[in-house]
């Protein structure tokens, strides 16, 4: 492996040396591009960028259990139409993360963009609760779904032991770690084909949906808006919980550097996938309702195993197979994504040197993949997962409300920078709104998580002006920085 000095991305795809801490340099900046360097080559086409968008936003909560959606609710259109403006809501988010992976072509996602438009501490508190508390734990529990899932068929009639299902979750980290160290051709085939799992998975729920619907097995939607009212705070929980399903749609932002034709790429993969989950999502939504009641659905423990058993009778012991899939692709896309913003952060000079090392031959980010293996493992075998990401739910919110307001203060801080897409300022206001009320909503349902998340989130501060700004470390603390 190589050291990879600081730099950054300019508009033509070059490399310029950057400056370790702060600000990155300015887009249009002058100074001549680096050669020889050992580089992350562009290897995510089109179709590899909708495979990491859609594999990555299609995990388990669809096959398992969308009942939090119509449990605040009341009725069955309640839910379907919160689901399509969920859709609608992180379509435009998603277009905000175009605008701003075509105009800053680096890698890092909201680290970046945060690093951009408002400095070096905030961006440095995004990244420190990313690798310490946020990935670990939500890669610990997706990890845990595909575990149970692909242990199903093998104890349909008794209970999964948990030392079962930790076990095989443990292989299967490791797995999509040494996957994501070893190729990041591989990696991108392999999702590729996990995404495709996928959409297999949801076809097989949607098409003998479609197939209810022609029979006239219409009977759950009749006066479909009729039902148990949903509370004051029900309706806007509701959103939060369809946002959060829909919750992906920023990672191919992470790889910007590693794109085929950015400013082409970057908004048709985004486009095409949301349109393609948003129907997904609706569909399979209608398609649980032909078969299942509002009731039934409240009930279920996993509603698409509940769903195939009455349809289709022995090929349901396919589903948990393909949720099985489905969680693993959610995982690999993962973790090829947000290493690197471990990578860029690392460049950056705000996370240890050797993060932001290159292996030679592979050309992968091999110490950014494999520092999330050993925190992901504490969190597998010793935390409470769940109650981790109930603390930590509301900071991605803020972060990502925070980065697309961001994209509006960018308009009138650097009006010149070079936009190949743009979208309409209405779309980044009504976004970075919803995100911020989300949040505001969640300090009031729930401040006593959402206060320890908010603490947790806040020791990034005294972290950031020990870790970064004090420049009087004795050698020892320096070696172990890696400086």
């Amino acid at each position: 492996m190589v050291r990879k000095a600081a730099v950054t991305t300019v508009s033509n795809g070059s490399y310029l040396q950057g400056q370790a801490n702060g600000r990155l340099p300015s887009m249009d900046s002058g100074q001549p591009a680096q050669e020889g360097k050992v580089v992350l080559k562009k290897k995510v086409t089109l179709l590899r960028g909708i495979s990491i968008i859609i594999g990555t936003i299609i995990g388990a909560g669809i096959f398992i259990s969308p009942k939090g959606i119509l449990k605040n609710t009341g009725s069955v259109g309640m839910s379907l139409t919160v689901w399509t403006v969920c859709g609608i809501l992180s379509l435009f988010g998603a277009l905000c993360y175009a605008e701003l992976g075509t105009c800053i072509k680096k890698s890092g996602g909201h680290y970046t963009y945060i690093l951009e438009a408002f400095g070096p501490l905030p961006a440095f508190v995004r990244v420190w609760v990313e690798l310490l508390i946020i990935r670990p734990a939500a890669t610990a529990v997706i990890s845990l779904a595909f575990g149970r899932y692909i242990l199903e068929p093998f104890f349909m009639q008794c209970e999964i032991p948990e030392l079962a299902i930790k076990l095989i979750t443990a292989v299967g980290i490791t797995l999509v770690m040494v996957l994501n160290s070893t190729s990041v051709s591989w990696s991108a085939r392999i999702q590729i084909f996990l995404t495709f799992c996928k959409l297999v998975a949801i076809l097989i729920i949607i098409v003998p949906g479609v197939i209810q619907l022609i029979k006239g097995e219409t009977q759950h939607f009749k006066n479909a808006f009729a039902g148990n009212d949903a509370s004051v705070m029900g309706l806007p929980l509701a959103f939060y919980s369809g946002m959060y399903a829909y919750s992906g749609w920023f990672y191919l932002n992470f790889v910007t550097e590693e794109v085929e034709n950015p400013e082409k790429n970057i908004p048709l993969a985004i486009c095409i996938s949301m349109i393609i989950v948003t129907v997904g999502y609706v569909l399979t939504n209608v398609a649980y309702f032909t078969t299942i009641s509002a009731g039934e659905l409240l009930l279920s423990k996993a509603v698409a195993v509940t769903f195939a058993e009455r349809l289709m009778g022995n090929f349901s012991l396919a589903v948990p197979v393909f949720v099985a899939l489905s969680c693993f692709g959610s995982m690999n896309g993962g973790i090829f994504a947000v290493s690197r913003m471990f990578f860029v952060a690392s460049r950056e000079g705000h996370l240890p040197e050797i993060l932001s090392m290159i292996h030679v031959r592979k050309h992968t980010p091999l110490p950014a993949v494999i520092v999330l293996h050993p925190l992901t493992m504490i969190m597998l075998f010793n935390g409470d997962l769940y109650s981790l990401l109930n603390f930590l739910s509301f900071a991605r919110w803020l972060f990502i409300g925070l980065v697309v307001a961001g994209l509006i203060y960018l308009r009138y801080k650097r009006p010149d920078m070079p936009r190949p897409f743009k979208v309409p300022l209405f779309i980044p206001a009504l976004f970075s709104f919803t995100c911020l009320f989300m949040v505001a909503l969640s300090l009031y349902s729930d401040p006593v998580n959402t206060g320890i998340g908010f603490a947790i989130t806040l020791t990034g501060v005294p972290a950031y002006y020990l870790f970064i700004v004090w420049d009087k470390k004795p050698k020892w603390f320096r070696k172990l920085l890696g400086k």
